[in-house]
């Protein structure tokens, strides 16, 4: 197992975290429904009472942070930790918002794409050019499933529409260094497709029947590990958050080889590079409520409107 740091513990489920450059992390606490600064000393902030299930979260080109919130879920807790079973009772529909880091002022952007309700909005990633790419993964409700899909999105809240659909459980998203591919995680399947990129928003070269929804495969794993939220590094691997064989699940750019960290939570849920020349992994273990941190071989991709 890695030699990690733990930076602070009592998180009720957190995800989608972001290393500030003054070395703040900023991230979701989803089961405790609120953005949250977590300080280098370990001291926790609370930024914004979001309401609902912040789930994964981004820098946008105006300096606000934008959050992907899933609606809510239902909880339980027992001596694996704190775990999701399914939508809450009290579901209050899925929407992007955007938060001022300063003042905590929250606006609502977007809960639909034309007449396509957003259902459970889960990783996000801002292009060069100022747009969103966000993931829908959907929702459990009994025996019930949503299939999930792509979306892009300007910042402003003047344009969404979906680019890919359908998806099982797609979940972490990001974009390859020189931004010509799209990676998205299943959750469910433990696939990592990749989607080739044109102009900003647009899909090109998409793979014929029998892919789904026009992606590519490049990895998926096997034995009983789910794939959560994802983070690139400057050599173009793709790095996942890994469930039930918890860690982080390294690709890379061709598919070919794949390395694993082991790390010690059954639900290693989102991961981000941070500190000194981005060599610095921080990631969320959201059953047992830490946020930890430990040295990368190599630097994180640096991330538009964060790092550029």
């Amino acid at each position: 197992m890695v030699a990690f740091r733990e930076i602070t513990t009592g998180l009720r489920f957190p995800e989608g975290p972001i290393a500030m450059p003054d070395g703040v992390v900023v991230l979701v606490e989803i089961e405790g429904r609120r953005l949250t600064r977590v300080h280098p000393d370990g001291r926790k902030e609370v930024i914004c009472e979001t309401g609902g299930g912040p789930n994964g979260a981004a820098i946008g080109p105006d300096g606000r942070c934008y959050i992907c919130n899933n609606g809510g879920f239902a909880y339980t807790e027992d001596e694996y930790g704190l775990r999701s079973i399914g939508q809450a009772e009290d579901y209050s529909g899925g929407r992007i918002e955007a938060v001022d880091l300063a003042t905590g002022e929250l606006e609502v952007l977007y809960t639909h794409s034309g007449d396509i309700p957003l259902k459970g909005p889960n990783d996000i990633v801002f292009d060069r050019h100022g747009g969103m790419w966000f993931t829908d993964l959907g929702k459990v409700n009994g025996r019930l499933m949503d299939r999930g899909a792509i979306f892009y999105a300007k910042a402003d809240g003047s344009f969404i529409k979906e680019v890919a659909f359908p998806m099982i459980t797609p979940n972490g998203i990001g974009l390859s260094p020189d931004e010509k591919r799209l990676y998205v995680a299943e959750t469910r399947t433990g696939r990592v497709w990749y989607f080739d990129l044109g102009a900003p928003g647009e899909i090109v070269n998409q793979a014929p029947f029998p892919s789904p929804h026009g992606g590519h495969l490049l990895a998926g794993v096997p034995g009983f590990r789910e794939f959560d939220s994802l983070a690139v590094d400057s050599a173009g691997n793709v790095c996942v958050a890994t469930l039930f064989t918890p860690g982080i699940t390294v690709i890379s750019p061709d598919g070919q080889n794949i390395d694993y960290i082991d790390l010690p939570d059954l639900y290693v849920t989102n991961i981000c590079f941070g500190g000194r020349d981005l060599k610095t992994a921080y990631v969320t273990l959201s059953a047992n409520g830490r946020l930890i941190a430990f040295d990368w071989p190599r630097p994180g991709q640096p991330l538009n409107y964060l790092n550029t």
